[in-house]
């Protein structure tokens, strides 16, 4: 894409109203267009990135300034149109699990299929429904899988603001919603950038955060952030946010449910997003007897598999761990107590320390 684009005598602006028409008809919930400048948001990586709290993400920062200048990343590129897609889906419980300790919660938008095929699938199809209107264009499709400042794009396009937890919100659905991007060449009008702000003096996400990761107003440090600990961290999950996980397996949402903004949310349609295997209400306990082939098949086209077998087992023991003291719970423990990576052995012996420790009140208190 390393030409600009000059379409036939086309009306622009009425193409962008279509753009969003056919956006909305492939189930995207809004549609916006920004331009390429990210000066603003790129002070703000810089300091973010000084401050070290991209902790072991390194991709954060390798790529330089492709991130916050998408003419570097795709050559030609004037506009980006911004999409967003609701993930929640129907009848899903979100902090009556939280409330169940021997029940695994596992981030919302992590139930079901992965969005980022799914997303990057119906973003083609929007730029083939463009072609077929103005002829040959150039084009990039992004679904969180390059270095793209997708919240910062989304904001610009007018699709909602940032609230005190980094998070884009959305006065009319919250949260909880994918973004993706279409890079392009054409020269579409521009949609306002979402410039007020509703947070006013609410600070719930930062109170709610159980390991204080929102540092400062919109500055999240990963290093604190359970999202972060049980994703991206590869090695051991320092011992100081363990207990504050409690049975958080995979990602955190507590920032986002207590929003005040999330009672706006509406259910998904996407079939895709609906949760497979019962992972929005299963027992810590089935999961950790998974097996390594049942945990391949069952996160088979899930975002859940990014993970691996290993850092799984290792979030579940730290979950079993603050679960009740239970003889079920201990005897999961100890069956994994010879499991062949030091990783998850030990997370499983801290994990039996604290059942120890529990069983011994039980007991102190039947006498």
């Amino acid at each position: 894409m390393a030409h600009h684009y000059s379409p036939p005598d086309t009306d622009l602006n009425a193409l962008a109203q279509r753009i969003k028409r056919w956006g909305q008809e492939l189930g995207f919930q809004q549609v916006g267009i920004t331009d390429t400048d990210l000066e603003s948001h790129e002070r703000y990586l810089e300091r973010w990135l000084a401050a070290g709290h991209q902790g072991e993400m390194g991709f954060m920062a390798k790529h330089g300034t492709k991130r916050t200048r998408p003419e570097e990343l795709v050559p030609g590129t004037l506009r980006v149109i911004s999409v967003r897609m609701d993930y929640l889906p129907p009848e899903v419980e979100t902090t009556r699990v939280l409330g169940q300790p021997n029940k695994a919660y596992v981030s919302r938008y992590a139930l079901g299929r992965d969005y980022h095929k799914l997303m990057r699938k119906r973003l083609a199809t929007l730029a083939k429904a463009i072609e077929e209107e103005v002829g040959a264009f150039g084009y990039r499709a992004f679904v969180d899988s390059a270095p793209v400042m997708e919240r910062a794009l989304a904001q610009k396009a007018g699709l909602g603001w940032f609230g005190k937890n980094a998070m884009l919100l959305n006065p009319k659905a919250g949260s909880l919603f994918f973004l993706g991007e279409l890079y392009t060449d054409l020269p579409l009008p521009l949609d306002a950038p979402f410039e007020s702000e509703h947070c006013g003096k609410c600070s719930q996400c930062r109170i709610a955060c159980p390991t204080g990761a929102i540092v400062d107003d919109k500055v999240v440090d990963s290093r604190r952030c359970i999202s972060y600990l049980t994703i991206e961290l590869q090695g051991s999950i320092p011992q100081e946010f363990r207990e504050a996980m409690g049975n958080r397996i995979y990602g955190c949402d507590d920032c986002q449910l207590v929003c005040p903004f999330t009672r706006f949310t509406r259910a998904s349609q996407e079939e895709d997003f609906a949760p497979r295997h019962d992972l929005d209400r299963a027992e810590l306990v089935r999961l950790f007897a998974w097996s390594e082939e049942e945990f391949l098949n069952k996160t088979e086209g899930s975002a859940i598999r990014r993970i691996g077998y290993e850092r799984w087992l290792r979030n579940l023991a730290v979950g079993l761990g603050n679960a009740p003291w239970s003889e079920g719970v201990e005897a999961a423990l100890r069956a994994r107590l010879a499991y062949p990576s030091d990783l998850v052995r030990e997370h499983v012996r801290w994990a039996l320390e604290r059942q120890g420790k529990k069983s011994r009140q039980v007991i102190a208190t039947a006498v």
